[in-house]
């Protein structure tokens, strides 16, 4: 027989238990502190981490950090046609800072709009800050004009005549190798590659862009070819042939930046190139009616990519020539004199051009050659543009100019940007 003391222990220890335990099903079922619409909530509480809102913000100076705000009207009112102009001037200063030393201690700011950059962080920092925003500011603030050449060489042995020419330049990207000529040796050199029977030379039309700004060109083509089948039931079963795309061909994105007294250029450069070096063929099985099989085909690619990217500087009385070593060069069918195609192709067009129409069985190795060179003034060296490029600059001279900013980087790795 239970004594009533005891019963009413035992009530005493169950509503206890039944306490504990809808306490922790309610914290289980709810981790958040919840507020009314009305109230706003000094700091939210979300798995034991605080996420505080501060009116009174102090910003932390602990690396000896300040603010400083830098004047961009000078050079965004003459950009009235680009759009956010002064995206450049950010790039260029991430090339230079990299990304990490914003994102990291010490506590840092890099912002602007079309009149006013921004920038907090220590002594060190805003030195550089400073000297790029010189050479936007305080540099010429006319239009200027670049010529860049793509030649591509069936063979390297050019190289046998000219390395007397040309000074070597170190460059990080593997394969990759970069000489300055004067533009007299610049002229022989020229003469010596044309003279060769496996030479392709196209001028690109000379580029027109505000100081810091960048330009993109591009000459692309379709490669269509079958990826699969799938099945259709109605009105009678039948398989469809799934087709896909690959874009083949060239881009190039170029960034100069001239310093303030116009002797020494920054370019920014990057380079892809795509091609399809073939569609292999591949028979298929597919299930029919009555329990037969039909023999199909698909095509699968066979894809040779290379990619470039760098910066270099050098003296603008100078001619910088790039060599990409033997990469693959895509065809152009849509021309005889294509960019990327060899004079062996071009031959072998036959009557009527018809090989031009035909897909080539395998892509060609060329040894690519990039040669850039300023021109000066765009007021002094009005030409007119050749039309079979496309070229996208933030530029005079270019109808409908289209922004685009390449987030490139320096050679030497200094993060993410």
């Amino acid at each position: 027989m239970i004594h009533p003391s005891q019963f009413q222990a035992k009530s005493n220890l169950f509503r206890i238990l039944e306490f504990a335990m809808g306490a922790a099903f309610a914290t289980i079922q709810s981790p958040c502190v919840s507020y009314s619409q009305d109230a706003t909530p000094p700091e939210m509480v979300t798995n034991q981490a605080k996420v505080s809102r501060n009116a009174a913000l102090t910003l932390p100076s602990d690396a000896g950090q300040y603010w400083m705000e830098y004047d961009l009207r000078p050079y965004t009112s003459r950009l009235k046609n680009v759009d956010r102009p002064q995206q450049a001037l950010l790039d260029w200063i991430l090339r230079d800072t990299g990304t990490d030393v914003w994102f990291n201690e010490p506590a840092g700011v890099l912002t602007a709009d079309r009149s006013t950059l921004r920038v907090y962080h220590n002594e060190g920092m805003q030195k550089t800050v400073q000297q790029v925003y010189e050479k936007f500011v305080n540099g010429t603030s006319e239009p200027q004009t670049f010529a860049l050449r793509i030649i591509m060489i069936g063979s390297p042995a050019w190289r046998q005549r000219a390395m007397g020419w040309m000074k070597p330049v170190e460059v990080q990207a593997p394969g990759v190798s970069a000489w300055l000529l004067t533009k007299e040796n610049s002229a022989l050199l020229g003469a010596l590659i044309r003279s060769r029977n496996d030479v392709v030379e196209t001028a690109l039309p000379q580029i027109t862009l505000f100081n810091g700004q960048s330009s993109n060109i591009e000459q692309l083509r379709s490669r269509n070819y079958v990826r699969e089948y799938t099945r259709q039931e109605q009105p009678y079963p039948v398989y469809i042939p799934v087709s896909d795309e690959i874009q083949e061909g060239y881009k190039l994105q170029f960034s100069p930046l001239l310093s303030t007294d116009m002797r020494a250029m920054d370019v920014s450069l990057k380079c892809s190139i795509d091609q399809v070096e073939r569609l292999n063929n591949v028979p298929i099985d597919l299930p029919a009616a009555n329990g037969t099989m039909t023999t199909a085909q698909i095509n699968v690619p066979q894809l040779v990519s290379w990619r470039m990217h760098e910066r270099f500087r050098w003296p603008t009385d100078q001619v910088l020539m790039l060599s990409c070593g033997v990469i693959a060069a895509p065809n152009n069918s849509t021309a005889p004199n294509s960019l990327f195609g060899s004079p062996a192709m071009v031959a072998s067009n036959g009557i009527l051009g018809l090989g031009k129409l035909l897909p080539n069985a395998a892509g060609t190795r060329s040894d690519a050659l990039l040669v850039m060179e300023y021109i000066g003034p765009a007021a002094a060296n009005l030409t007119a543009s050749p039309t079979n490029q496309t070229v996208n600059t933030g530029s005079v001279g270019v109808p409908a100019p289209i922004a685009t900013n390449p987030n490139t980087s320096s050679p030497i790795s200094r993060g993410r940007y």
